[in-house]
């Protein structure tokens, strides 16, 4: 059995992952969803790229979590990236920390490059307005593009329910550059798990795979109907996947 430590995406919390968790603690695993500083409702959004990462950090050691399959959704693959730096190494007298990374529909950055550099100049230049009219540099998406982008696969009911669950997003960390060398240096095994209906990035050159993922070098492949916020709109399929993609 695995310990699954999940990384949510922009806009989210780590309640976004109930679902998921509760089918694969039917399957005998265990599994866990710490919130990213700065995200949440009613919580200091002022946060830069290296508090995100250090949240989850400290969640994991303070956990004393280890031999864990840690996984990235979407802004959240930028987060496991870093976090794999810090912890990727052993460390006296016990397990390794980390088993295994996923990949969900997730960026994958080249080092020295912001999530922004890797959206297409339209989002670019919607987010840069969302943030500068917003009174504390965050951007709130707009509900037309989570029902036609982020959730197409679920009927407007659930896309209307989850939407209530989101919060602005701090954009700070959407900007700041990251330092990868390291990453890219790491021996951890890899799994991109691939959700073949997400829009959020449009399909054919800005696509999450191969452009994303290829980035790994050698990696598992795993991959399932759905679209990007699949945690809502089948987690039980979700957590299957997570299971394949992140076995031994």
């Amino acid at each position: 059995m695995s310990t699954f430590v999940l990384v949510h995406g922009s806009w989210h919390d780590g309640s976004a992952w109930q679902a998921v968790i509760d089918h694969l603690e039917t399957k005998g695993h265990r599994a866990f969803a710490p919130t990213i500083a700065g995200h949440g409702k009613d919580v200091n959004k002022n946060v830069n790229h290296a508090q995100c990462t250090q949240s989850i950090i400290d969640y994991i050691v303070s956990k004393d979590l280890t031999d864990i399959v840690l996984l990235g959704h979407s802004f959240g693959g930028t987060i496991i990236a870093k976090v794999a730096e810090a912890i990727s190494d052993g460390f006296a007298g016990q397990r390794q920390r980390i088993r295994r990374l996923i990949f969900l529909n997730a960026f994958i950055l080249n080092d020295g490059e912001s999530l922004t550099d890797n959206i297409p100049p339209d989002s670019q230049v919607l987010f840069d307005k969302l943030a500068r009219e917003s009174d504390d540099n965050t951007l709130m998406l707009p509900f037309e593009i989570w029902r036609e982008a982020f959730l197409n696969d679920a009927d407007l009911e659930l896309a209307k329910s989850s939407y209530t669950q989101l919060s602005p997003e701090p954009y700070q960390p959407f900007i700041d550059k990251l330092d990868l060398q390291h990453f890219y240096s790491l021996s951890i095994p890899k799994s991109y798990l691939y959700c073949t209906e997400d829009n959020v990035l449009p399909q054919g050159e800005w696509g999450w795979h191969p452009r994303m993922s290829n980035r790994l070098g050698l990696f598992r492949f795993v991959q399932m109907p759905g679209g990007h916020e699949v945690m809502f709109s089948n987690p039980v399929g979700l957590a299957e996947k997570i299971i394949v993609a992140g076995r031994d």
